[in-house]
């Protein structure tokens, strides 16, 4: 499922318009994505937690070039945990 089709699912459930459906669905990724920017951590409880993690820097080797090393930099990664409500119903127990 992608954003559009996720937008029109969720116009036809709640009864708003597409536009509506798509402002709303652009405002909880952009708050999500602020938060997680700003080292914060959103919680939804039954369906996960979505955060942000610090990935070390490291040295790396140049694909171009497998004997010339190259420094990798630190950087900031989404990690996004399963609540049990999601676990329990993938795996076929609600």
């Amino acid at each position: 499922m992608n954003k559009a089709e996720l937008t029109d699912v969720i116009a036809n459930k709640i009864g708003i318009s597409k536009k509506q459906a798509e402002e709303t669905l652009e405002l909880i990724t952009q708050t999500i994505t602020e938060t997680l920017k700003n080292n914060g951590e959103v919680t939804l409880t039954g369906f996960g937690t979505f955060s942000a993690r610090e990935r070390k820097g490291r040295i790396g080797v140049n694909p171009r070039n497998p004997t010339e090393k190259i420094t990798i930099p630190a950087v900031k990664v989404p990690k996004f945990k399963a609540g049990k409500n999601l676990k329990d119903t993938l795996k076929g127990k609600i």
